[in-house]
């Protein structure tokens, strides 16, 4: 009775093992990022609980990002962090708690997931999950049908000034962003607008019926209507500033934002352990998949000359 009485004081004051994690697809900063912050205490921006301890590259030839960073990345991996590098991501899943999906390439998300979700892992989809509504809605679908827990989202639902509006009455908002495209992507802001339409969501809650979108070669202008009668609007830029921004409308005020970006890692990183550690998404599955929604229906908009687009169901 002694033994176990202090085997359990023991247990109630030494910290839980981290978590070992691995990534899939080395073609991004956010891998090394990532892992300067989970793998090095001495880091002030340090996030406990995780460890990546493998790596699968992945890689697309025909994404210039991709194919010009992955060796660097990988490199890095292995002889900065000392990371194993692995063939398959079967050799990975069999290594790790849970797996980091940064792919840079959105189309090769669900193809990556399914192995995943096949051997029960915790999986956090860097942004974009997907380069189609289609695909989302396929991720989503295999991961209820395997009962394994997923997110996704920007690092941008994390700056200072959405948090600070957390709770409050919102009438509506206006984001922005940079937006540059890349060709392979069916829906153009998946690439990099997502982060604006990612801020959007965070201060506006689901609930969209339709949108129009108005866009040239320099930009983008999309504008949703809320089921509430609300309206959001994000501006992607692909000229002049990339800083990220937002007005806020609030029921007293209305506040203006610049530079919302900025070293949100960190804070994205605790909810994701928090997220392998519990198994609770922080940004919902079903408002992810509207943040698709909505891009696809701003694509259908642009294709119809800037008609007005309904958002699709999610299933």
């Amino acid at each position: 009775m002694r033994t176990r009485i202090v085997l359990g004081l023991l247990a109630a004051v030494l910290p839980a093992a981290d978590l070992k994690l691995g990534i899939i697809g080395l073609d991004t900063s956010h891998v090394t990022a990532f892992t300067e912050l989970l793998n090095n205490p001495s880091n002030p921006g340090h996030v406990p609980g995780a460890r990546v301890v493998a790596a699968f590259p992945g890689g697309s030839p025909d994404v210039e990002s991709s194919r010009t960073r992955l060796e660097k990345f990988t490199e890095q991996l292995r002889t900065k962090y000392g990371i194993e590098i692995v063939a398959t991501i079967p050799d990975l899943l069999a290594r790790v708690d849970a797996v980091l999906l940064e792919s840079v390439d959105g189309r090769v998300h669900l193809e990556q997931v399914k192995p995943v979700f096949a051997a029960r892992k915790r999986v956090f989809i860097d942004k974009p999950l997907a380069a189609s509504y289609a695909d989302a809605r396929e991720i989503a679908r295999l991961g209820r049908q395997a009962g394994v827990p997923w997110f996704s989202t920007s690092s941008l639902r994390y700056s200072p000034q959405v948090a600070e509006w957390k709770g409050q009455p919102i009438l509506g908002a206006y984001t922005w962003g940079p937006a540059p495209t890349e060709p392979h992507h069916q829906l153009d802001l998946s690439w990099y607008g997502i982060h604006a339409v990612e801020m959007l969501y965070a201060l506006m809650g689901t609930g969209c019926e339709s949108v129009v979108r108005t866009s040239t070669d320099g930009a983008d202008l999309v504008v949703g209507r809320w089921k509430d009668g609300r309206i959001g609007t994000v501006r992607g830029g692909r000229a002049g500033g990339s800083d990220y921004g937002a007005v806020i409308y609030g029921s007293k005020q209305a506040r203006a934002y610049g530079s919302a970006g900025g070293l949100l890692y960190g804070k994205l990183l605790v909810e994701v352990v928090k997220f392998f550690q519990t198994g609770e998404p922080p940004v919902p599955n079903e408002e992810t998949l509207e943040v698709f929604a909505f891009m696809d229906a701003a694509q259908r908009s642009k294709e119809a000359g800037g008609a007005p687009r309904r958002l699709l169901p999610a299933q």
